[in-house]
């Protein structure tokens, strides 16, 4: 069928009810909208779905969770996984909580279990629940830091990782095989629950994810030192970090939280902020004009999800509130970590830090500063999960620290994915630690600098939305497969990895070494000077990003050869 016939399909057939007829009904006339809804079904992923909510095969409804999430039962049952259930979560955007009990009793029809938080939780304390309940999988529902017209669904694997090889593709291959609604499972709500397959968690699992958020804190004794000084705005742009975000913070001593009023309550509209995202200056509007009103020390934003944490800090020279990368928080948590685990003999044997391959190299300076080993993996905190997974299975090393450029990292192993919940937590330690140092965070990022090398990362998107967008992209990713550059900003391309093809071309020699990760459409190019630069399709938006990475001698420095080398990729990939 084309789109047409399959829009009448959903205009006239008995299954779909009367809401999401009235809403295609008010399109008829649109053409190209009803091309935009139902010229595919949409893609499930290797992370899973997301998209914009509505009516239609190409957006998120009730209709598209279900087919998903019976394509995730059918694995379940191969895997012989139905009798240990599955973890659901969801965050505070529209729809979220009805799509929640949609893929429970989806799942419940086909005789797995399920177990439903009460009301909305963070994404990495459903991680954490998969593991602690002995689930076979869990399942997120949030969008992430998209704009509010979204929603999405991840999936998780009983290690508390998004799913990752083999999984990933199984369970995409097991979606596309349910072509058809009939092939669709559900039951009511009170049947599942008098059948006992559908169950609902709450405070005994949050009550356990803080015991083991606590358990991160190195000095406990010096928060407690400082507690009545220190001062700190969080908000959590309507999303689910308030509650766990401000207990933790509480149950470890500190006094002076300041949270946004405006920003507080969960609100699926993200009233206040339209890209709800903490790497965006925007987002922060409220939380600066509050800073500046109490003083604060340190401004703290999470998503709606609260896996990214943003971070603005006080300069003390100039009265000035400087923003962090997220690249530049992670390292001062590392170093941190790794400098007070040293000092304290609290260091594990073999020692890893990991991060993925577009995140900051000061990392690697960082890990080789206290011998700790360091190792790469793709874009996506899925990995860094199944690094942990790896290292236990194989007793290789001891997981210290993990993460990624797009402001998400994870202290410790109880749960696989980035956590804004502890990422918050251990920042206001390490502010903590400043402050009795007579230092603010903006000094120790200086003090750094200063140590390792100014390293400056910078990251561009192009959003390509449509079929004439992924067109687009693909095209793009072509060209520069096809025909590499040989400079940038002036920059000799030393060597140009290519993912996809698990290949390393060395361009002097013409060398082809394996990558040794798993194929992904992305292109990575080393430059001289420890510069480098990397471009990818998003896996989750209609997005093509570029990354980019230099060391300079200052500040200024940085800035400078980061604009040029920004400058020069984006001309050479519009060329």
């Amino acid at each position: 069928m084309n789109y047409l016939d399959v829009y009448k399909k959903w205009c006239t057939d008995s299954y779909f009810d009367a809401e999401t007829k009235a809403e295609l009904k008010a399109i008829e006339n649109d053409d190209k909208e009803i091309q935009e809804r139902f010229y595919r079904q949409l893609e499930f992923g290797t992370g899973g779905l997301r998209g914009i909510i509505g009516a239609g095969t190409n957006r998120m409804n009730i209709y598209t969770v279900r087919q998903a999430t019976q394509g995730l039962a059918n694995y379940i049952i191969s895997q012989n996984g139905q009798d240990k259930g599955v973890a659901i979560a969801y965050d505070s955007r529209i729809m979220s909580p009805e799509f929640a009990d949609e893929a429970a009793l989806c799942l419940n029809a086909n005789g797995i279990k399920a177990y439903v938080f009460e009301s909305l939780r963070p994404t990495p304390e459903l991680s954490f629940a998969v593991r602690q309940l002995g689930c076979i999988s869990g399942i997120v529902v949030t969008a992430s830091h998209n704009p509010s017209e979204y929603n999405g669904y991840k999936v998780y694997w009983e290690d508390g990782a998004q799913v990752t090889p083999p999984h990933d593709t199984s369970i995409m291959a097991e979606v596309a095989k349910v072509t058809d609604f009939a092939m669709v499972k559900t039951m009511s709500k009170e049947e599942a629950t008098a059948a006992g397959l559908y169950n609902v968690i709450g405070a005994d699992i949050d009550d356990l994810y803080m015991e083991e958020l606590k358990k991160q804190s190195i000095h406990p004794e010096i928060i407690k030192q400082v507690a009545k000084d220190i001062k700190i705005v969080y908000t959590p742009l309507h999303g689910t970090g308030n509650i766990p975000v401000r207990r933790v913070l509480k149950e470890l001593g500190f006094e002076n939280v300041y949270v946004v009023k405006e920003q507080e309550l969960p609100d699926g509209m993200f009233p206040t902020v339209g890209y709800p995202n903490p790497e965006s200056p925007k987002a922060f509007e409220l939380a600066l004009k509050l800073a500046k009103e109490v003083d604060a020390d340190i401004v703290l934003a999470t998503d709606p999800d609260a896996d990214r944490l943003g971070v603005y800090c006080k300069d003390t020279k100039s009265g000035e509130y400087v923003s962090f990368t997220g690249n530049m928080s992670g390292m001062l948590i590392a170093e941190y970590i790794l400098r007070e685990r040293t000092a304290t003999g609290t260091m594990p044997e073999n020692p890893a830090l990991v991060e993925t391959i577009v995140t900051t190299d000061m990392a690697k300076a960082i890990a080789e500063a206290y011998g700790v080993k360091l190792i790469e993996v793709l874009t996506g905190f899925k990995y860094i999960g199944e690094q942990i997974r790896w290292f236990e299975e194989q007793n290789t090393y001891n997981y210290v620290f993990g993460l990624e450029e797009s402001y998400g990292c994870l202290t410790g192993t109880y749960a696989r994915d980035k956590d804004a919940c502890v990422a918050v937590m251990m920042l206001c330690e390490v502010a903590s630690w400043c402050k009795a140092n007579n230092q603010t965070l903006w000094d120790a990022m200086i003090d750094m600098y200063k140590k390792y090398g100014y390293y400056k990362e910078g990251l561009e998107t192009m959003t390509l939305k449509g079929m004439d967008g992924a067109a687009q992209i693909d095209a793009m990713m072509t060209k520069m497969r096809n025909n590499p550059p040989v400079e940038l900003a002036g920059l000799k391309v030393l060597a140009v990895r290519d993912y996809k093809a698990d290949t390393r071309k060395d361009l002097a020699t013409g060398e082809v070494t394996a990558t040794g990760l798993p194929s992904s459409n992305v292109l990575y190019y080393e430059l001289d000077n420890n510069s480098w630069c990397c471009v990818r399709p998003s896996g989750t938006e209609p997005k093509i990003k570029f990354y980019f990475g230099v060391v300079g001698e200052s500040l200024e420095d940085g800035k400078d050869k980061l604009d040029a080398l920004n400058k020069a990729m984006l001309a050479y990939a519009e060329e």
